[in-house]
């Protein structure tokens, strides 16, 4: 096999791969005798045709099968013995497979950054001493009551803290607010909709122009777009808004005692306030933890100076563009308040993309140095795990992994959570500061 690498950039390659014959034939040879041993052809027995017969009737499969094997098998030889670390999705160019003659392919790659691996031992990490406190089990219990909440209608005018349900339609000097923001019809006209009744609720000013009136009352709410409100298109602009209460609602939380523990599956009041307490105590070990990694992380990518490979961040900041619209969405923000901000969102997720490709590689350097590695059944074990996190059997879900080429970011993960418990291990802990008297 010979091999040649070209230097495309500083972490893209062109790998030229030719095989010889005599390699070729080989494995040739070996698929040959696979498809011998249970071949049914006509005149012979299960798995007794002569070779040369196996080859002519299956010529076309031995083709495919050999360019399936030959490819891989040789990309992963080159990418070893040129010492390369591939990273991302190679691009194939191969040639022609004849019979008798070399056989040749290239591959353009990706590959990680060459760089001095810094010293990643006694990284310095603050301790943290926060604690659950009184405070915080009371304000756990109050958001348990709000998730209990009810809304009763009020015969009362509207009051600030009120909820009403409206009919609204917008307008812009007459003219519907579509016409000046094509894709602000949320913001144009609504049927039944929902408000608090607050002075940043919904558009500044607005839901507070409704209080003293009644349920069937109709108002006109005249408001001016703040200067940095998130369409664009309507900053500055004064808009008149025709609206109808339907309904006035006032917000009823059920009292604190043991009934209401009860429809938490608390014994009693004293039960749910240990339950809640332990919650928040895991709650804040995890978020301790995760500090902790996001210290160690950031002052270990602070140490490495290096290229990366700008196809694979592309690729990432991708990722993370879906992963902040998808979060967006599901908070209801508006697809017009998301569009508004896609430059922003860009920019947020292209430097995120840069430091989680740049952290995965410098992680993956101190696996090897440290010899991490992950078994069989440690990646079984995770799979089970999400697989009940998405309420879906394991050997679906390992399945769903498979098919997506997605078992390599479990084996992944796994690795880096053990470097990074490493790396807390080697950490040197610095005690917070004394308070000044």
């Amino acid at each position: 096999m010979n091999v040649s690498v070209e230097h495309l950039g500083p972490c893209k390659k062109l790998v030229r791969v030719e095989l010889s014959p005599e390699e070729i034939e080989e494995t040739r040879n070996k698929i040959i005798d696979e498809l011998a041993r249970k071949a049914q052809l006509p005149g012979f027995r299960p798995g007794k045709a002569p070779k040369a017969i196996v080859a002519k009737a299956f010529h076309e499969r031995i083709l495919s099968e050999l360019k399936d094997r030959l490819i891989p098998d040789a990309y992963r030889k080159a990418t070893a013995q040129e010492k390369l670390r591939p990273i991302g999705k190679p691009e194939l160019e191969q040639g022609i497979l004849e019979e008798g003659k070399p056989f040749s392919f290239t591959v353009t790659v990706e590959t990680e950054p060459d760089f001095e691996l810094p010293d990643y031992r006694n990284l310095p990490i603050r301790a943290d001493t926060r604690t659950v406190t009184e405070e915080d089990v009371a304000m756990a219990l109050e958001s348990l009551r709000a998730q209990r909440a009810r809304f009763v209608d009020c015969n009362q005018p509207v009051q600030q803290g009120h909820f009403v349900v409206v009919n609204y339609v917008g307008t812009i000097d007459g003219k519907p607010i579509t016409d000046f923001a094509p894709t602000a019809r949320g913001l144009a006209e609504k049927q039944n909709f929902w408000l608090r009744v607050s002075e940043d609720e919904f558009i500044p000013g607005f839901t507070t122009q409704l209080i003293g009136a009644s349920a069937g009352e109709k108002r006109t709410v005249t408001i001016t777009f703040p200067s940095d409100f998130v369409v664009e298109e309507l900053r500055g602009k004064l808009a008149s808004y025709e609206v109808e209460i339907l309904t006035v609602k006032e917000k009823t939380l059920p009292p604190l005692g043991d009934e209401f523990a009860r429809e938490y599956g608390a014994e009693n009041l004293e039960a749910l306030k240990a339950g809640v307490r332990h919650d928040l105590e895991l709650q804040l070990a995890a978020d301790k933890k995760r500090k902790v990694r996001d210290q160690l992380v950031a002052t270990l990518l602070g140490r490495v100076n290096c290229e990366l490979p700008e196809d694979y961040v592309m690729q990432e900041t991708r990722n993370v563009i879906y992963d902040i619209v998808r979060a967006n969405q599901e908070r209801g923000v508006p697809k017009e308040a998301i569009d508004e901000r896609k430059d922003e969102i860009y920019t947020v997720a292209s430097n995120s993309a840069r430091e989680r490709v740049k952290a995965m590689i410098v992680l993956r350097r101190i696996a090897e140095q440290e010899k991490i590695t992950v078994t069989t059944e440690e990646i079984e074990q995770r799979i089970t795990q999400l697989a009940r996190r998405y309420g879906v059997r394991p050997d679906k879900f390992a399945q769903q992994l498979y098919e997506k080429n997605a078992l390599g970011y479990v084996t992944r993960e796994l690795i880096e959570e053990k470097v990074l418990d490493t790396l807390e291990l080697y950490a040197r802990v610095e005690e917070p500061a004394s308070p000044t008297t």
